[in-house]
C-alpha cells in the first residue's frame, strides 16, 4: 500500500485536471480505479482489475510502490464507494426502454 494510506486514496494530476481514485490490494496493485476530469468531475474511467469491458477504462499497470511524483490523499471505504458508484453509473450504457 501507499506510505501513510490505507487501501483507498486519491491523487490529482494537475496537467490534465484529473482526480484519480484508487483501491489497492495488500501488495499495492490497483484493484479498482476511477478517473474524474475537470471542474464538473466528469468520469473518464471506473475500472476493475477483472473488467474486460473497455468502456470502463483500465487500471494502472504497476504497483503503487513503483509510482513517482504522486501525493496520495487517504479516503475511507465509504468515500471511495460513493465515487465508484457514481462513475460506474455514468459510464454504463443506457438501458433501452420498453418497446
Amino acid at each position: 500500500m501507499t506510505q501513510g494510506c490505507g487501501p483507498w486514496f486519491r491523487c490529482h494530476w494537475d496537467e490534465e485536471d484529473t482526480w484519480f481514485y484508487f483501491e489497492v490490494d495488500s501488495d499495492g496493485w490497483v484493484v479498482r480505479q476511477v478517473e474524474l476530469q475537470g471542474p464538473g468531475l466528469r468520469p473518464l474511467a471506473a475500472a476493475r482489475d477483472t473488467d474486460d469491458d473497455a468502456r470502463y477504462g483500465f487500471t494502472a499497470e504497476s504497483p503503487v510502490s513503483q509510482w513517482e511524483g504522486h501525493a496520495p490523499q487517504p479516503l475511507t471505504a465509504a468515500e471511495f464507494e460513493r465515487v465508484w458508484d457514481r462513475a460506474r453509473r455514468e459510464l454504463s450504457p443506457a438501458r433501452p426502454g420498453p418497446t
